[in-house]
């Protein structure tokens, strides 16, 4: 029987990590390769090791990376699940060191899955992902801006940054498909997802970088990891609706669109939303369950590594 791993939560910041042990006080290194190598040996003395972190960003990264390198296994999660364990204890005051106590607690009673291994590629597909959103926000912006009557010199000014916009959009395209055909395991997953209608290659994209865990975890999970999973609201003999919560924005917001699409170009998808609508099931309700169908559809289309073939998954 395999043991449990021993916990360590890290409470990241942009220059310090912050490490709650059993039976150790609260210690701080460096957030920096140098810092890292100085906590290796304190990890040595572990069984298994497994640090748990809030999601940060950026400022997590070099953990995530260096803790690959060395076998270690690293969970990152949704700081606001850390937050309300805090409440839940009436732990009102926020430190770095009382948060990574509290990350410790959460570790010890979620016993989170490791993240998958860290690949340097998909972090950097992700940041060229990540700015080409921005960069399609602001576009949007800038073009709710121009339908307002300006001041000549002002729409000028719109009408220049929308140019620069789309150029920077396009450019960053390119360098997405440059980074896919650089990979052959992106690749093959940009292959496989865009054989299924509704997906294109935007989409597959998302789902490369934001999404690494498809083919690898059940269709339950990929559902909620995009956001699409139904939480039931019940109490006693009261039955209410039931509502998608939490998930990876981004993912979901790309599976919207894709969604739209596929009801219009993928018949089991198309389909199975007329078939609701049908039911009387409300429009939002039918695209979300579409979503829901799509997600699982690209789950397994990773998992069994062959081309969509027209049939419900």
């Amino acid at each position: 029987m395999i043991s449990s791993p021993d916990y360590v939560g890290v409470d990241v910041s942009k220059k310090y990590l912050d490490l709650a042990m059993a039976g150790h006080k609260v210690f701080r290194v460096a957030n920096t390769s140098a810092g890292m190598s100085g906590l290796l040996p304190r990890l040595a003395s572990l069984n298994r090791p497994h640090l748990v972190c809030e999601a940060t960003g950026s400022y997590s990264r070099l953990l995530a990376r260096e803790m690959a390198g060395q076998g270690i296994a690293v969970s990152q999660i949704n700081p606001r699940r850390v937050r309300e364990l805090a409440r839940a204890d009436g732990r009102l005051a926020k430190t770095d060191a009382i948060d990574a106590g509290v990350i410790l607690r959460f570790a010890h009673l979620m016993a989170p899955e490791p993240d998958p291994q860290y690949d340097p590629n998909v972090v950097e597909m992700a940041d060229l992902v990540r700015r080409r959103r921005q960069m399609v926000d602001m576009l949007a912006q800038e073009k709710q801006r121009r339908e307002h009557p300006e001041a000549l010199q002002v729409q000028a000014s719109i009408d220049a940054h929308i140019g620069f916009l789309g150029q920077q959009i396009a450019e960053i395209d390119q360098a997405i498909a440059r980074h896919i055909e650089a990979d052959t395991t992106l690749s093959r997953r940009a292959e496989l997802l865009t054989t299924i209608p509704g997906i294109g290659k935007t989409t597959a994209a998302v789902l490369i970088a934001e999404m690494p865990e498809l083919g690898s975890i059940g269709n339950k999970q990929a559902a909620a990891l995009a956001g699409v999973a139904p939480f039931n609201r019940d109490s006693g003999a009261m039955r209410g609706q039931a509502h998608i919560a939490g998930g990876r924005l981004s993912v979901r917001c790309a599976l919207y669109m894709a969604s739209l699409s596929a009801i219009r170009a993928n018949p089991p998808i198309r389909d199975f939303y007329q078939r609701l609508r049908d039911q009387g099931k409300p429009g939002k309700l039918a695209i979300v369950a579409a979503m829901r169908k799509l997600i699982t559809t690209a789950n397994a289309v990773i998992a069994n590594d062959a081309p969509w073939k027209g049939k419900s998954d």
